[in-house]
């Protein structure tokens, strides 16, 4: 018989050096003792002066890589938070085999910042130190070829907020791209009679109300404070993403403070999560939303709605990125396009648009996306500095059309230091004034795109019955989509994993999304 020991410890070891079973099995320590080697001296039972000894080094576990979030991003500089197992000191995450500036969180997490220089898909892994220096599974990671817009965060919050430069999407998005020397249709002037060329312009917003309303589309910027609220959708909720969303219930309306039964648009951006919020016929309730349609967007990604699906605009456009809002015009430069109706439309669309609302079949008629572009030779001198802003962007960024309306209205925000008299010299403006930039791609019932649906390799609970109030984490795996939301209680992430609290029995079902449509995936946690 023999009597094992550590030296250095107690009999049977110690948690810092580790302990020996009633078997003779030698169990490591949680944490590498310094130095990182411990000897094992077996002495006899019988003769206490017959012993030996072995050396044995100790090495840091293998990470185990269980998820990134987020799953991609666009050029410029990102954070990533890298979750899983068996991270210890000195854990370094790695972006293909460049080392990132890594931060230890927990065992189970850690945070790294980098920049993206190239776009493509890199592997990332987890790397822990030597002794061991062992290197975890890898997970992708999706750089997009568009530069990374600046931080939501300087956003101001409130009605109307100021978005301190913040430029919605990025620099390459179809709403930011310049025009100004895009090929023009060869159908152009056959359009343009369409939609009458002495129509002039007509800015559907301004200071103050008419008949009892706001002038213009309003919008709210909230941050992390704001409570997600239940959306319940009453006509297009197939086409709806579905809530919560951190839209207050005392969100202006379009219209207010008489909206009736128009448009009844709500916007809101997230200044904390960098998401656009917006409901079309919206009425809200006691603790909840109703609306006829209404779609989140992502801020810093160009996202393609899934082609076919109506947004809170006919169009499937987002409406906030088109609108006119008086704290860019006082900058000096809109860098956008700007949103605009006309009186008909066509069965069809063009990119950024995914959806047709038509009117007529007259093939003269626009599709949905179509975008105007001012003549540059169109002279805009004796107009204000003001009005001298808008039409410079018309000329760079052109107009987009996003819904059945009166013809040749461009969309803004209403703002109190609009000067109506002076947005009202821009009817002077006609279409005759434009061109029809080339409708390419023009999508029409023949020949809607279709590719693979976004897949969700698993969706699943760390418990799935528990008492009432217990916080369960909620872990997916999902690959091709463009965003991802869980509904109830959790709304839009680009995480890969969160924690709830459900405080009764309740099915959670994540919906993933892409340019081709939906796919969903639901698990069911029951309390006791």
């Amino acid at each position: 018989m023999f009597i094992l020991t550590l030296e250095g410890a107690v009999l049977l070891g110690s948690s810092s050096l580790g302990t020996i079973d009633s078997t003779g099995k030698y169990i490591a320590p949680a944490a590498l003792p310094n130095p990182a080697s411990v000897t094992i001296k077996a002495v006899s039972a019988a003769d206490s002066s017959k012993n030996g000894t072995s050396a044995v080094t100790l090495m840091n576990p293998t990470p185990v890589l269980t998820g990134i979030s987020p799953s991609s991003t666009n050029l410029g500089s990102f954070t990533l938070t890298a979750t899983g197992s068996d991270f210890v000191s000195g854990a370094q995450v790695l972006l293909g085999s460049t080392p990132l500036p890594t931060t230890l969180v927990s065992a189970t997490k850690l945070t790294a910042t980098g920049n993206a220089t190239s776009a493509g898909v890199f592997s990332v892994t987890v790397q822990n130190p030597d002794p061991g220096s062992s290197s975890s599974s890898a997970q992708n990671f999706t750089v997009n070829g568009s530069q990374q817009t600046s931080n939501c965060s300087q956003m101001s919050v409130g009605q109307g907020a100021s978005l301190g430069g913040f430029l919605p999407f990025p620099t390459d998005n179809l709403w930011n791209k310049d025009i100004s020397s895009a090929a023009v249709d060869s159908n152009s002037a056959n359009y343009i009679s369409y939609i009458g060329a002495s129509v002039g312009l007509h800015p559907d917003f301004g200071s103050g109300e008419y008949n009892g309303s706001y002038m213009g589309i309003p919008y709210t910027v909230v941050n992390s404070s704001q409570s997600l609220i239940p959306i319940n959708y009453t006509a297009y909720g197939s086409e709806s993403d579905p809530g919560p969303m951190p839209i207050p219930l005392s969100a202006p309306i379009e219209g207010y403070p008489n909206p009736g039964t128009g448009d009844r648009h709500v916007l809101v951006l997230d200044n904390a999560n960098c998401f656009l919020y917006e409901l079309y016929s919206s009425y809200p309730q006691s603790s909840s939303w109703n609306a006829d349609s209404g779609a989140v967007w992502d801020l810093l990604a160009d996202e393609q709605r899934p082609y076919t699906w109506t947004s809170a605009d006919a169009a499937g456009l987002p409406i906030f990125p088109g609108l006119v809002r008086y704290d860019e015009v006082a900058s000096g430069a809109i860098k956008h396009a700007i949103r605009f109706t006309l009186q008909n439309s066509s069965a069809g669309f063009t990119p950024p648009a995914s959806h047709w609302a038509s009117t007529t079949s007259n093939a003269n008629a626009l599709p949905m996306g179509a975008r105007l572009r001012l003549k540059q030779s169109f002279n805009i001198s004796s107009f204000s500095a003001t009005n001298q802003v808008i039409l410079n962007a018309m000329k760079k960024y052109g107009l987009i059309l996003a819904d059945n309306g009166s013809s040749m209205y461009i969309s803004g925000a209403p703002d109190d230091r609009w000067s109506n008299d002076d947005l009202h010299n821009l009817g002077q403006v006609t279409a005759a004034d434009f061109d029809v930039i080339q409708i390419s791609p023009l999508y029409t019932n023949s020949n809607v795109p279709s590719g693979p649906n976004p897949q969700i390799t698993s969706f699943t609970a760390s418990a799935t019955s528990v008492a009432a109030g217990t916080p369960v984490t909620l872990s997916w795996q999902v690959t091709g989509a463009s965003y991802v939301i869980i509904s109830p209680t959790v709304g839009v992430t680009r995480a890969t994993s969160t924690i709830v609290s459900p405080t009764s029995t309740t099915t959670y079902t994540l919906y993933a999304t892409n340019a081709f449509g939906q796919t969903t995936s639901s698990v069911t946690i029951t309390t006791h």
